[in-house]
């Protein structure tokens, strides 16, 4: 297979890595609830002062 893709045209290559690329972008909707509970709980946790933020600049 990778031989034959080898010897295709740079615009047919292109199409192929963009084809390859976009089905790894395919997010598994049970990891996308998890984050985004996960997201929800670090949300509430920052409004109600649980959790205290520490500036970008104090960071870096």
């Amino acid at each position: 297979m990778i031989e034959e893709a080898i010897t295709l045209s740079p615009k047919e290559k292109s199409q192929i890595i963009e084809a390859l690329l976009l089905s790894l972008d395919n997010p598994d909707s049970r990891i996308e609830e998890i984050w985004n509970t996960e997201v929800d709980k670090r949300l509430d946790a920052i409004e109600s002062g649980i959790t205290k933020t520490i500036p970008y600049k104090d960071i870096f």
